[in-house]
């Protein structure tokens, strides 16, 4: 009767010709991943384009929008309800405003180039039902706080408010102003995707977002901004990767129908928490709150990319 063999994971581990061919199919798997990736994927690593990093006063930047010319931000949850100028050449601060709405989770900033739109919908939890837009006019480079208004909205889709940290597809952390309309694109926890929602900023009683297309993005969505025909969204995952998708608006206000460009931007490690993007004729600044994990702190900083950058 023929012996079984006695081999075990250890005893081939040492063997010479078994750690060989393991080294060959280690090589070739790492060969095709990378081919396959490189496929799909432009690298397009923003660390090398930091500005600089952002005072302590915006250590939670969670949104940029450009208006007449000049770069404001502001801080989500806890924190004070203000915006912030940056100098877009140093991520300094130039100019501190005191807005008169309160800040539950602040996400989201927009402009339709007379008045800020300012996203209360910061909702992880899925509990919220008090989901808002404060519409702040801002004239002569200040804000006219006895003029503010606020617009209400909910998913007429979702009909559960059961308590689902990271588990639940009704989050949202980007919005842009187009063609009259307040265009917001959900942070979707559990589906790894984002659906785009139209609001009317007219209405002053509480509506329902109309949901008009979707799209899997396998990250979660943290900002959006449109130029050019074009609308940028930027998010991370859970293993801390950033990315960037590229639409081209096939139809007014419609993006998700062709393949976006799809570009890595680093790890939330180095380049921090990903939470803000705004772009223009010169390129894309790139907002990324303070990070903190056991493997280190990345500080909140200011990125631009010039346009030339850019692959075609």
């Amino acid at each position: 009767m023929q012996k079984k063999s006695t081999y075990n994971l250890s005893q081939l581990a040492l063997n010479p010709y078994f750690c060989s061919m393991k080294k060959l199919l280690l090589l070739f798997a790492v060969i095709i991943f990378q081919s396959s990736f490189s496929q799909q994927t432009d690298f397009l690593k923003i660390r090398k384009f930091r500005v600089g990093y952002l005072d302590d006063k915006v250590q939670e930047t969670s949104g940029l929008s450009i208006l007449n010319g000049k770069l404001y931000t502001f801080n989500d949850s806890g924190n004070a309800p203000e915006l912030f100028e940056l100098d877009e050449t140093s991520g300094n601060i130039k100019g501190i405003f005191t807005v008169n709405a309160k800040n539950k989770d602040w996400e989201a900033l927009a402009n339709d180039g007379k008045n800020f739109y300012i996203g209360d919908f910061g909702n992880n939890g899925g509990t919220r039902r008090d989901l808002e837009i404060y519409k702040l006019p801002f004239h002569n480079d200040k804000p006219q706080n006895d003029s503010i208004s606020k617009i209400s909205f909910y998913y007429p889709e979702q009909t559960e408010f059961i308590p689902k940290y990271t588990d639940n597809d009704y989050d949202a952390e980007a919005m842009i102003y187009l063609n009259g309309k307040i265009h917001l694109f959900t942070k979707e926890w559990k589906s790894k995707a984002t659906s785009h929602y139209i609001i009317n900023p007219e209405l002053t009683e509480k509506q329902k977002a109309e949901k008009t297309e979707a799209y899997k993005t396998n990250y979660v969505v943290t900002d959006a901004a449109y130029f050019d025909h074009q609308l940028y969204l930027i998010g991370y995952t859970k293993k801390t990767e950033v990315f960037l998708n590229i639409f081209k608006e096939s139809e007014p206000g419609v993006f998700f129908k062709e393949t976006p460009k799809h570009y890595y931007l680093g790890s939330s490690l180095t380049i921090g928490q990903i939470e803000g993007i705004v772009v223009n004729e010169a390129g894309i600044y790139i907002s990324g709150e303070k990070f903190k994990s056991r493997l280190g702190t990345a500080k909140p900083a200011l990125y631009f990319i010039p346009k030339e950058e850019l692959k075609d």
